[in-house]
């Protein structure tokens, strides 16, 4: 089988009727993270959110967009992440400095995970609250897609600053009717995988090592890309939004007009001679990007 490195792959336990789907993500994963030095800590869990994201993001059956914010008032300030329907992901992090290594509950202390689906035919966007019960990233969305999806499901995660990846399993309605023991048996034979498996191995061959005795059917992988493209358009709209009058001020004490784009980790930069332009009504100059 021949795919990208970064990608979603879908399966199917027929016999068993349990599904599953291995993410793993190489370059899409680096690039979000490029220029951002995150520490360890921050890393593993933005990249377990990221793999978790593309999974459930690729479920969407329409054009739309699916963000995650899991946010609270401990260290780990937020973990932001955009997953559309084709898999184009992004996201960021933040956090306070010199953050350590921590359970999650520590991290995030009293937080909460919030759900937004936006879709081009919703006047507006869906939103839903999830309440942050579970130890680790896996945990609370386990709670959530069960929840959800009124099934139950496993969810193993690993993610270091090469690669992110997580392993999905989701029991169907008929599972028991087929094998009474299929469930805990599959459930309990996933939790043997390593996070070194995750993040290293074929995904041919992570499933046959854990699921040697059953019969699988995998679908075609789907790729996953990093999507942060500039959108001067939508800043040059906000800096006139603010009007003629503020925006000057900012030049005036400034010297020019910093917009920041966080989750893109991209500075718009507009000179005064821009500025003229753009509230002139003529076409300016493209200025500088950092």
């Amino acid at each position: 089988m021949t795919m990208a490195d970064s990608y979603v792959l879908r399966f199917l336990f027929e016999d068993l009727d349990i599904r599953g789907a291995f993410v793993r993500l190489g370059t899409a994963w680096q690039a979000m993270q490029d220029g951002r030095a995150y520490p360890a800590p921050v890393t593993r869990l933005l990249g377990e959110m990221t793999a978790t994201a593309a999974i459930i993001g690729g479920n969407l059956k329409q054009p739309g967009r699916l963000s995650f914010q899991l946010s609270g008032h401990g260290p780990l300030k937020s973990l932001i992440l955009d997953c559309t329907q084709d898999l184009k992901i992004r996201g960021m992090a933040r956090f306070e400095p010199g953050l350590a290594e921590a359970p999650l509950p520590q991290l995030i202390g009293d937080g909460r995970l919030l759900l937004t689906l936006d879709t081009p035919l919703a006047q507006l966007p869906y939103q839903s609250f999830v309440p942050l019960e579970g130890n680790s990233i896996a945990e609370i969305f386990e709670l959530y897609l069960a929840q959800s999806e009124q099934q139950p499901a496993r969810l193993f995660l690993a993610a270091d600053g090469k690669a992110a990846a997580g392993l999905f399993l989701q029991k169907l309605p008929d599972a028991d009717l087929r094998d009474a023991d299929g469930w805990n048996r599959i459930a309990q034979l996933a939790a043997t995988v390593k996070p070194e498996e995750l993040l290293t191995l074929r995904p041919e061959a992570l499933l046959t090592r854990l699921f040697a005795e059953e019969d699988k059917r995998l679908f075609e992988a789907r790729e996953v890309v990093y999507h942060c493209p500039e959108d001067w358009d939508k800043v040059r709209g906000m800096v006139l939004q603010l009007g003629r009058g503020e925006v000057e001020a900012i030049l005036a004490e400034h010297g020019e007009v910093l917009v920041r784009d966080d989750i893109c980790n991209r500075d718009y930069r507009f000179s005064a001679a821009d500025i003229a332009e753009l509230f002139d009504g003529a076409t300016p100059e493209k200025p500088t990007l950092h």
